[in-house]
């Protein structure tokens, strides 16, 4: 079962003069202009097949933003286990967007592990690995980047069209790599918060070998992710139908 509830938790830093990494020196990042969504507590059902389980589940995503600064946060419970994640995302707003201060990830018995984007000397290091990165600008973790994406689309939605691809340099907990997402179609999607119009877009990995997440953003609801699918090659998936949405103040 352990092994079970690590694939499901399946949706990044150390010291001070560690030299950066091949990867530090040749990443690339995209300037995008953005318009950041109002705060917001939304509430996901879940279903997974994993190991040839079906799990159900819930998830709770907190997005708050306001005064040059935002924190998103997420914690997902599994029947019978109870709290299998937590993330928390926070940083401030920059001319390239969402930009990230600190990532922390407590998986189901694990250890918390972190990635700290420290602005001041324009790197990345992290609590679970020697790797290191240069801040060039607009690199995310792989909180913000969803809510990266969401502030891109509505900041140009006669863009954010079918065949248009959107690049982000995302931090994870060990180390980074450019996630590609490409519009693919409109489609209207039921969930338990009803049916809704939605623009899927998909991450798919470079080599087919990886995961694939599959987002479906509801313009109508200030373009909130209303399905999040991630998909692994063996066919194991996650997803998350959104219930609720509860406006927060800002």
């Amino acid at each position: 079962m352990t092994s079970t509830t690590a694939r499901f938790t399946g949706a990044a830093l150390l010291a001070l003069l560690l030299p950066l990494s091949s990867g530090a020196e040749q990443h690339l990042t995209e300037k995008y202009r953005v318009n950041v969504p109002p705060s917001v507590e939304l509430n996901y059902a879940i279903k997974a097949k994993q190991s040839g389980i079906t799990l159900d589940g819930e998830a709770r995503v907190l997005w708050q933003s306001g005064g040059g600064k935002f924190i998103t946060s997420t914690e997902t419970r599994a029947m019978l286990l109870g709290k299998i994640l937590d993330t928390k995302s926070e940083g401030g707003i920059d001319e390239y967007g969402l930009a990230p201060v600190s990532f922390t990830e407590k998986r189901f018995r694990k250890e918390a592990t972190s990635a700290n984007f420290h602005r001041d000397r324009k790197i990345i290091d992290f609590s679970a690995s020697p790797e290191t990165y240069a801040i060039k600008g607009g690199e995310q973790d792989r909180n913000s980047a969803i809510w990266q994406l969401v502030s891109v689309a509505r900041a140009a939605p006669e863009k954010f069209k079918v065949g248009s691809h959107w690049t982000f340099f995302v931090v994870g907990q060990r180390d980074a790599e450019t996630w590609s997402f490409r519009v693919t179609k409109l489609e209207k999607i039921s969930t338990p918060h009803g049916e809704l119009n939605t623009v899927r877009v998909v991450k798919a990995p470079p080599d087919q070998k990886g995961q694939q997440v599959e987002l479906w953003l509801a313009p109508g609801l200030e373009w909130y992710p209303a399905r999040i699918r991630y998909t692994e090659p063996d066919g194991d998936f996650i997803e998350q139908s959104l219930a609720t949405v509860t406006k927060k103040p800002g």
